[in-house]
């Protein structure tokens, strides 16, 4: 039977950002992306994009268009997430804007992205604001972030994304029964207790079918992908062809 969605709060959520447990535990997420191998599907995907012009994103080629890739990472923490995206796509003249209410973004993590010719850029701001704000886009991503939403406030913060990128890509937990049982395993690989009591939280917050496909905006001429990839990542993908 599939279990039924259910969002409660995640204690990192809660923590001061500097926080021991904190700290701790956003280590703990560098380990559990790589177990998810989310930052490689988000480089494939934005690969696809920059080198054929496709899933929306302007093709770097077209002596006509800015060279700069325009990306932005929403929920993005310390940054860690988008700048291993950063590495596996090599881009260079990149701007990555990194949107979180609590920014922790650091000036070692500013400089590695540097190093990959991208220009990281830490906003701190309420993601709905920032949305209703923000110029264009080339592209927006989400990693283990939309699950912190009930649908009405994830079907909002949807279609302002939509008003401002032709690509949005969203690796959220996959709600599952193997899942749950993987997220109660993390203790196995040292996790804290902060990052295993958010983890069993996460998979039953997280999404399954084609439940963020149904709170995309209408129209629009959207092309939409949605489904489980790997064994614990649920991956949705909107794509507007470049008019």
């Amino acid at each position: 039977m599939r279990m039924a969605r259910r969002v409660d709060p995640e204690w990192l959520d809660e923590l001061p950002a500097h926080d021991p447990r904190a700290l701790r535990s956003r280590r703990d997420l560098i380990r559990i992306n790589a177990l998810m191998g989310n930052a490689a599907i988000v480089a494939g995907e934005l690969k696809l994009g920059t080198d054929r012009g496709q899933n929306g994103v302007r093709p770097r080629s077209d002596p006509g268009l800015s060279p700069v890739l325009r990306v932005a990472e929403i929920g993005a923490g310390d940054g860690g997430f988008l700048l291993r995206v950063a590495r596996a796509l090599g881009v260079r003249e990149a701007e990555a804007n990194l949107v979180d209410r609590k920014s922790v973004v650091t000036e070692a993590t500013r400089t590695e992205f540097g190093k990959r010719g991208w220009r990281a850029r830490a906003v701190e701001a309420d993601v709905f604001d920032w949305l209703r704000a923000t110029p264009p886009l080339d592209a927006i991503v989400a990693n283990l972030f939309l699950h912190h939403f009930e649908p009405q406030r994830l079907a909002e913060m949807l279609a302002l994304a939509a008003g401002r990128t032709p690509f949005f890509i969203a690796c959220e937990p996959r709600r599952s029964a193997f899942a749950l049982n993987g997220a109660r395993l993390l203790g196995l690989i040292g996790c804290n207790d902060v990052s295993r009591h958010d983890a069993i939280v996460s998979v039953r917050a997280g999404f399954c079918d084609g439940e963020i496909s149904a709170l995309w905006p209408a129209g629009g001429a959207w092309s939409l992908h949605e489904g489980g990839r790997g064994l614990f990542s649920h991956v949705f993908i909107a794509r507007r062809p470049a008019s």
